[in-house]
This record gives structure tokens, sequence and C-alpha cells, in this order.
């Protein structure tokens, strides 16, 4: 179960790599940051199908994503066992019996030196 749990992970991430360099390469469709600084649209420039593409890529990698991490959490079991929690039980225990502090009435045993030969 370890080795398919590493592999779900492993294939997690490559996922949210490529997902992340298809976000990164795709144009922006106008809007945004770039149409607020004055940035020429890119819709002149861009190609239809390739925009196409990449958004198809968009979505069939964040489902991949979703997908590989609810399998990956069935195959695991519950998530407590992932993290588990130490609960102990609470212990009933006897009151502490009242200590009397110190005072002047209790007196400490006086050792009386012995006298040197």
């Amino acid at each position: 179960m370890d080795t398919i749990f590493i592999l779900l992970m492993v294939l997690i991430m490559i996922a949210s790599v490529l997902l992340v360099i298809i976000v990164m390469a795709q144009n922006p469709k106008g809007g945004g940051l770039s149409s607020t600084f004055g940035g020429a649209s890119s819709a002149q420039f861009g190609v239809q199908r390739t925009n196409d593409f990449m958004e198809k890529a968009t979505w069939t990698l964040g489902g991949t994503i979703i997908v590989l991490i609810l399998l990956s959490v069935v195959i695991t079991g519950k998530p407590s066992q992932a993290a588990p929690v130490q609960q102990q039980p609470a212990k009933k225990e006897a009151p502490a019996k009242q200590s009397t502090p110190a005072s002047s009435t209790t007196t400490a045993p006086v050792q009386t030196p012995t006298p040197a030969k």
C-alpha cells in the first residue's frame, strides 16, 4: 500500500508541475493587469487552436489532480490514520492530601556537634 501511495504522490507532483507550466504558457485573454497598464491585446497575435489546446490541457490536468488526490485519500483510509492524535482517557485521581505548610511550630531535629578530641 505504501508503494501505491508513493506512486500517487509522484503522479500528483508531476501533474501539478505540468499544470503550472501550462498556465504560465497561456496567453492572457485580455483584461487583467495587461490591459490595466496599457498592454496591447494579445488576441490579435494568438492562435485560436493553441488556446483551445492549452485550455483543454489545463482542465484535464486540474481534474486529474483532483481525482488522484481523492484516490489517495480513499486508499490511505481515515484521515486520522495519517496524523494520529494520542488521546488518553481522563484519569480520576484521589484528591491530594492537604500538606500543612512549614510553620514555626514544626521543629527540625537539631544535631549537636560532637566534641573534638
